[in-house]
């Protein structure tokens, strides 16, 4: 059963959603931006002892502790090292019910949009690469397919953040 909070993609009353589109590997994601609070350019991240492969470690804020994760490895894509287009999306997500700053690695950022919601469709249940609870809607713009994330989803697994 989808959260009660997904993009219902067969939604007619014309809303548009809001969405930072971003890489990764190869591919377009996109994270609603009312849950986006900032996007960085790569600072030095402290790494974490015996972290999770997708912690990437800790980065300070204006004075606040945030985990960085790589989301190549969250959506099950193998690692690689940040470039010059790399950036840090700092997200808030819930986490056991409480509002939570993250940061996510990802490969390039590209544009705040807005894709119709007639634009969007359901996430296909045969041959998706990604776990298809992570994804709340594929949008269609021109030819490119956008993979709006669920990032609640992503960081409510079990080995999320503890």
């Amino acid at each position: 059963m989808r959260d009660s909070n997904a993009i219902d993609p067969r939604a007619t009353d014309g809303e548009a959603v809001q969405v930072l589109t971003l890489g990764l590997g190869g591919e377009i994601f996109a994270i609603e931006t009312e849950r986006v609070r900032e996007v960085l350019d790569l600072i030095p991240i402290t790494r974490i002892p015996n972290s999770r492969p997708f912690i990437k470690g800790l980065i300070n804020v204006r004075g606040k502790v945030i985990t960085v994760t790589d989301l190549r490895v969250k959506f099950g894509m193998p690692p690689m090292p940040p470039t010059a287009e790399s950036r840090i999306v700092v997200t808030e997500v819930q986490v056991e019910g409480v509002p939570t700053l993250v940061g996510a690695l990802a490969d390039q950022v590209f544009e705040a949009t807005e894709l119709p919601s007639a634009s969007m469709e359901e996430v296909p249940r045969i041959g998706m690469r990604w776990r298809t609870e992570f994804i709340r809607a594929i949008g269609k713009r021109g030819d490119d397919f956008i993979i709006i994330a669920d990032i609640d989803q992503v960081f409510a697994a079990a080995d999320a953040v503890h």
